[in-house]
């Protein structure tokens, strides 16, 4: 690898860090998939384990030993040193950063990063038992914390509906911890109707007249089971509850009606996948 120092962003590559939005990043390379920003050691590290090829860092200088030097042995490692060696990492103080990229980095690091193919749905869901499907959740933030609930606790991938935030925009991607890379996850145009054809018990998140416990027992024993979750505020629509084999809900006090997207989803997701 190629350490440069700099003091702007007007290599072309750069632009990459500083002028693109995250929709120009995904169309970078289309038709084939595009590219990502990953912020901070931690998710970056995690998105190289999970076999993400680095394009290029951009380390803030007084960081460089710390968090930039395992993540060249870990891109080494993955991709081999020829391929490592090509990769260009600059470094500039941060506050040169911080003007340049017009955000405040967290911890000091970012990557430019490929994506992978998308996977066909058939092959996505092939031995999954527990799904969590995303259905228009705009907000990053949320999207990246409901997939870090789902890894933790024990789904078996995610599903997200076309309309919802990317999961591997910046935010989202950090709000998950890097779990995005860890978890099987698809972001495909494909109606619910499809889950209950190829076998799973497709349970709406939804305060209904007719909902259940999420404990119930016939939700327990389901053998494949899909957890729909809605976007803020305004929930799933009325078609997508229709279609789902059952509307449950998390038993609530002192007259609370509702929770957060996020917070709904970890306890979905711990009573589903709990032993016993």
């Amino acid at each position: 690898m190629t350490k440069i120092r700099i003091d702007s962003l007007k290599n072309d590559e750069l632009k990459i860090y500083s002028e693109l939005s995250e929709v120009q990043l995904l169309r970078y390379y289309e038709p084939k998939p595009g590219i990502f920003i990953a912020e901070s050691p931690n998710v970056i590290m995690r998105a190289i384990s999970a076999g993400y090829e680095p394009l290029s860092f951009l380390v803030q200088e007084d960081l460089f030993e710390k968090e930039a030097l395992s993540l060249i042995e870990k891109t080494k490692e993955m991709f081999g040193s020829d391929k490592a060696d090509a990769i260009n990492i600059y470094t500039a103080e941060l506050d040169v950063i911080n003007k340049l990229t017009g955000f405040a980095m967290t911890r000091g690091i970012l990557s430019a990063m490929k994506r992978k193919p998308i996977q066909d749905f058939e092959t996505f869901i092939r031995g999954k038992k527990r799904l969590a499907v995303l259905y228009d959740i705009v907000n990053p933030t949320n999207v990246g914390a409901v997939i870090r609930s789902a890894a933790a606790l024990g789904m078996d991938g995610i599903m997200l509906t076309d309309k919802c935030a990317d999961p591997f925009y910046r935010r989202a991607a950090r709000v998950s911890m890097g779990t995005v890379f860890q978890i099987p996850l698809i972001k495909v145009d494909i109606s619910l109707e499809k889950l209950n054809e190829f076998g799973f018990t497709t349970v709406a998140m939804a305060l209904k007249d007719d909902s259940v416990s999420i404990s119930d027992k016939r939700i327990k024993e389901a053998d494949r089971i899909a957890v729909v979750l809605g976007t803020e505020g305004e929930g799933l629509p009325t078609e997508a509850i229709d279609t789902c084999t059952y509307t449950a809900m998390i038993p609530m006090y002192h007259g609370v009606d509702s929770l957060n997207v996020a917070a709904a989803s970890a306890v979905a997701f711990y009573e589903i996948c709990k032993e016993g």
